[in-house]
């Protein structure tokens, strides 16, 4: 079921309530419920919106609404065994260490719309470091297997770093990973190396698409173009990337790749099929006499690449 309304006036609240009400949720499998304020109070949506919620049956399966819960709510949300897809843009609870949910829904799909990413994430830690001495499990165990798409819309604070990526890599079945992010004005948020970026790879090897945050122009982040070869390698299925990569010394940087002894072994491994590389605000300044390095350093990264989206006026690829 979908609802949803441009605005609605407040003389027609009484109506929609008692249509709501009626509803035979007990039944219901899918909910999404998207509605201009339009001036309505927010604790009666959330109230009305909660209602509904609270009289879902096991069966529910997907849920998408941009309207806060309440925390009953959200609890019989995260206990419904066949929930496999949530969009929010809101928090979870907070959660005191006596009254963590014991078990999570097994999602396929988690959206986080802006601003909610944080508490989740968080809420992921606490309850991937809750283990059960009886049965060497967590909450997290059935969404670790089940989880093949997690979408971050925004969070305050858009800092990609390890602390980040410890939670996200512990969903080893991800197919799909979307964090679309954007850098603060005048800095760049994204603090990986390229280690980090080698261990999330390693551990995501499922990956057909990854956006690890839009990367930015600054060139100041600690990956360097040395950090596309493990992606490639260890996510054999990837069709679709951009993440963030220093291109100061790009040159150097894929010349090591070509002849250090550290990078033989990936040299040798298969690669993936991605044929479009996202580069757009990626700065590349390179004599024209290194063309030829970049364009075949990175084909050795990338065997089937066509284009790198952002740097077409320099490089030309025949994948």
């Amino acid at each position: 079921m979908s609802w949803g309304d441009s605005g609605l006036p407040k003389s027609s609240l009484p109506v929609v309530a008692s249509t709501i009400s009626a509803l035979p949720t007990s039944t219901l499998r899918h909910l999404s419920a998207h509605i201009d304020h339009n001036g309505i109070p927010p604790t009666y949506l959330r109230d009305l919106l909660s209602s509904v919620v609270l009289r879902f049956g096991p069966s529910f399966t997907e849920f998408s609404s941009q309207t806060p819960l309440s925390d009953a709510a959200i609890n019989h949300l995260i206990h419904l065994p066949h929930l496999h897809t949530w969009y929010t843009e809101h928090p979870p609870p907070h959660y005191s260490a006596s009254s963590l949910p014991l078990v999570f829904p097994p999602l396929r799909e988690f959206t986080l719309g802006e601003g909610a990413a944080p508490g989740w994430l968080s809420l992921f830690k606490r309850l991937g470091d809750r283990v059960s001495s009886a049965q060497d499990t967590t909450p997290l165990s059935g969404v670790r297997e089940s989880l093949e798409t997690l979408n971050i819309e925004d969070f305050p604070v858009p800092t990609i770093n390890p602390s980040f990526t410890s939670i996200i890599q512990t969903f080893r079945n991800l197919v799909h990973l979307n964090v679309m992010v954007n850098c603060r004005s005048g800095q760049c948020d994204f603090k990986l190396n390229n280690d980090d970026v080698t261990k999330l790879a390693m551990a995501l090897p499922r990956l057909n698409s990854l956006l690890l945050g839009y990367p930015c122009d600054k060139n100041t982040c600690a990956t360097t173009v040395a950090c596309l070869l493990p992606i490639s390698v260890h996510c054999a299925r990837l069709l679709s990337l951009e993440v963030h990569f220093n291109t100061t010394k790009i040159v150097d940087d894929l010349r090591d790749i070509s002849e250090n002894p550290r990078f033989q072994e990936l040299r040798s491994l298969r690669k993936c099929g991605l044929w479009c590389l996202d580069v757009t605000r990626i700065p590349l300044t390179v004599n024209k006499s290194d063309i030829e390095t970049v364009e075949r350093g990175i084909m050795g990264i990338f065997p089937n690449l066509d284009r790198c989206d952002g740097w077409d006026e320099f490089l030309r690829f025949r994948g």
